[in-house]
């Protein structure tokens, strides 16, 4: 079996075209076609109260776990310790 000049040329292609093909099947997958849907205001509301609702709780959450005890170390840590005030 012999090699031609274009054989190398064609497995190259064939290994890019695969993950190429793949990646473009997949984003005209996730296009949206138009959906034709009424939202009414009560469940747009709803919609919008539980996103801001879901990004509060996870501001809080970051606040609550990481800032505080950060806070609490750091002020421990820049107070005097008992007696150090009296020695003079």
């Amino acid at each position: 079996m012999e090699i031609t000049m274009w054989q190398p040329f064609r497995m190259r292609l064939n290994l890019f075209c695969i993950p190429a093909a793949a990646l473009v099947a997949f984003f005209l997958a996730s296009v949206p076609d138009a959906a034709q849907a009424y939202v009414g205001p009560g469940a747009g509301l709803t919609a919008i109260g539980s996103v801001l609702a879901l990004l509060a709780a996870v501001g809080l959450a970051i606040v609550g776990f990481i800032w505080y005890p950060l806070k609490r170390l750091f002020k421990r840590s820049s107070t005097p310790a008992v007696g150090e005030g009296e020695r003079k």
